[in-house]
């Protein structure tokens, strides 16, 4: 797997998990729609740790810097 996410991305991503992560603590968001963005925080971390993102690749987006 080629990392194909810079560091800017990778922190936006882990800082909107942070923020569903919050909301959904102090309650301001709940059921179906908790458990959605919840799930989409898991994806979130993962992704920005591994600084892999599939959905980039059929659009050929890299974020990453180039090591030349």
């Amino acid at each position: 797997m080629k990392k194909n996410m810079g560091s800017a991305d990778r922190v936006l991503r882990f800082m909107a998990a942070v923020v569903i992560a919050i909301l959904y603590l102090t309650h301001q968001i709940s059921g179906t729609v908790a458990i959605g963005l919840l799930v989409i925080a898991g994806i979130l971390i993962l992704t920005s740790f591994v600084s892999f993102c599939p959905l980039y690749l059929p659009f050929k987006i890299n974020t990453a810097k180039d090591d030349e």
